[in-house]
This record gives structure tokens, C-alpha cells and sequence, in this order.
């Protein structure tokens, strides 16, 4: 695609253009990083991006910047050519969707498939191979659904969904529109509810279901259960990294992310725009606020407020971690002069 007809992409995207210098409207053949670009391929820097350095080392055609006179001056010098717009990182993912087109897949359904005759499927869907969907089903339209998932009964899946390959959807699971789940993943598998008695557990029925809304995203090898009563509820356009579970009678607000390992038990109730770092574990029945950030192998054990940072195990305020996290490496020191101190 020459370089101009991509400028013309980026002036239609989400990230406002600001302007574009051409030094030659080449065909750019591909996307990569700074580090690693070559002729006849583009990349992206931010303002704060510490590989600024690398810009005398590479061979990049063109970079996605931001209105930075000190980025700029060298790209100028280097005879790099520049698009400048507000938010780099977003018009280079619009990039990468028009350089790399998705593997489509024509509607039908593969002779293979089993589906049971009470089941509705809607138009224009691609049905894989040795895929089963059980019966009392609704699907809508455009949905692609690819080899080896199992959607079991009285499931209902709305429009433009993508459910990727040996995925499994239990009973009584509703998945709303424009929704991408990725392969192996697990949605209405029951929860963990055991009950102790004389030493034994005994188990409790979990009959509830999951309710996922529009523009969601899960990764691969995610799990995430149905309760014994009532719904675990994951609001629009939140986002999970792979190896994501979550507990039963979960609700999760709208716009959130968490990376790959977080844990959330069962009942907490997660609010919008949070985001949870890698292998952050939520405690059961506990209240995470709107818009709280919640940094790396964090432990939530008791209700977060509103907005707040929080980091270490047990979570406290970021500021406050920062400054326990370094005296910790001073406490053998401490505690000998303590001992010393005893002594005297």
C-alpha cells in the first residue's frame, strides 16, 4: 500500500491527524518495530517512548508520531518520513488492520457440524468443522464459529461474534454482539461451590448463568464460571489477557483489562475502567471501584475505592508499597542492629 493511501486511512481513523511529511510516497510492504524496521516498512513513536535513541540505528521508511519539534528535527534530518497525528499507538493499529487483512471465512456450515434441529441459526454464519451447538440455541448473524467448540443448550449468541477454534459454552450462556473469544477458552463451566460436612464436601448445584455483553475480548485458556444461582455478568468492551479466571457470580463493569493470570473469586464485584496487572488475585465478595489500577501479583483482600492505585500483597496504596518495598531489602541489617541493641 503506497504510504499516501495509508495517510489517507489514518486521516478517517480514531486518531486525530495533525499533519504528514513525505519524503517518497513508497509502497510500505510492512509494520514493525523501530528496532527492527526496514526499508519500505513504517513503525510508530510516542513522545515518552524510550526508543527515541534508536532512530539513528534504523532503516524505517516512514513512523506514526506524535507533534514532537525534537522527534521531528531528527526525522527531518534522517529523511525519514513522518505522520504526525494525537494518539500514535492508535493510528498504527489502524495500520496494521489494513496491511494485514484477517483470514475470512465463507458462510455455510461445514458438513461435519452437529447441531441440533431445535437450534436457530441466523445469516451469513460460518458453522467449522466438528463443531457441535445443542439444542434450544439462538444465533444471530454473521457469527463465526470455528472448528472444535461445543456450544451446549439454551445458549444465545447475538451478531458479529468470533468464537475461535475448541472453545466450550455452557448452558444457559448469553454473549452479546461484536464479541471475540479466543481458542480454549471455557464460558459457564460450573463454580467452585463445595460445602464442608464431617470432614466431606459436599457439592453445591451451580445452575445460574453467564451474561457477557457487546465488544468484549477474552484470550485463550480463560474459565469463566456460572454460580449456583443468578448471573456472573461481564459488562461492554472489557477486555481479558490469556489464562484469565473468573469466579462465580462475578460482576465486572464496562471498559476494564486485566492481563493474563488474574484470579477474581466468586461474588466480588469489579467496577468500570479497571485495570488489573499480571496475576493479580481478587478475594471473594470484595468491591473494586471504578477505575482503580492495581499493579503486577497485587493481592485484593478488602474493598478498593474509587480511583486508587494500589500494588502489593496485601494491596495497599502504590505510594505506600513504593516506600515498605524499600526498606524491605534493609531489614536483615535492621534486625541485626536490633539484636545488638537487645544485647546492650
Amino acid at each position: 500500500m503506497l504510504l499516501s493511501d495509508l495517510i489517507n486511512l489514518i486521516k478517517k481513523g480514531n486518531s486525530k491527524f495533525i499533519s504528514a511529511d513525505i519524503i517518497d510516497d513508497i509502497n510500505i510492504e510492512n509494520a514493525s518495530s523501530i528496532e527492527e524496521a526496514k526499508k519500505n516498512e513504517i513503525s510508530f513513536l510516542e513522545e515518552n517512548n524510550i526508543l527515541r535513541e534508536k532512530l539513528f540505528q534504523t532503516s524505517v521508511s516512514a513512523i506514526i508520531t506524535t507533534n514532537n519539534p525534537e522527534i521531528l528535527n531528527s526525522l527531518k534530518l534522517l529523511k525519514i518520513s513522518n505522520i504526525v497525528v494525537e494518539n500514535p499507538r492508535i493510528a498504527f493499529a489502524e495500520v496494521l488492520n489494513s496491511l494485514y487483512k484477517k483470514v475470512s471465512f465463507k458462510s455455510g456450515i461445514d458438513v461435519s457440524a452437529v447441531i441440533d434441529k431445535t437450534t436457530q441459526v441466523g445469516q451469513n454464519c460460518y458453522i467449522g468443522p466438528n463443531v457441535y451447538i445443542g439444542a434450544n440455541t439462538i444465533i444471530g448473524d454473521n457469527n463465526h464459529i470455528l472448528p472444535g467448540t461445543a456450544i451446549l443448550g439454551n445458549v444465545q449468541i447475538g451478531h458479529n461474534n468470533i468464537i475461535h477454534p475448541n472453545c466450550v459454552i455452557y448452558e444457559n450462556t448469553s454473549i452479546e454482539n461484536n464479541c471475540v473469544i479466543n481458542s480454549n477458552t471455557v464460558i459457564g463451566s460450573e463454580g467452585f461451590g463445595f460445602i464442608p460436612q464431617d470432614g466431606k464436601w459436599i457439592k453445591m448445584p451451580q445452575k445460574g448463568s453467564v451474561n457477557i455483553m457487546s465488544f468484549v475480548e477474552i484470550g485463550t485458556n480463560c474459565c469463566i464460571d456460572r454460580p449456583a444461582v443468578g448471573v456472573t455478568f461481564i459488562d461492554e468492551g472489557t477486555k481479558m489477557d490469556n489464562l484469565v479466571q473468573i469466579g462465580h457470580g462475578v460482576k465486572i463493569g464496562k471498559n476494564c483489562a486485566f492481563a493474563a493470570q488474574v484470579g477474581i473469586a466468586g461474588g466480588a464485584i469489579i467496577g468500570d475502567g479497571v485495570i488489573l496487572a499480571g496475576q493479580v488475585g481478587v478475594n471473594n465478595r470484595v468491591k473494586v471501584g471504578n477505575n482503580v489500577i492495581a499493579s503486577s501479583k497485587c493481592g485484593i483482600h478488602c474493598d478498593i475505592e474509587d480511583g486508587e492505585v494500589i500494588s502489593g500483597f496485601p494491596a495497599m496504596r502504590n505510594k505506600s508499597w513504593l516506600r515498605s518495598s524499600s526498606i524491605f531489602k534493609k531489614l536483615p541489617d535492621l534486625a541485626k542492629k536490633l539484636r545488638q541493641l537487645d544485647k546492650q
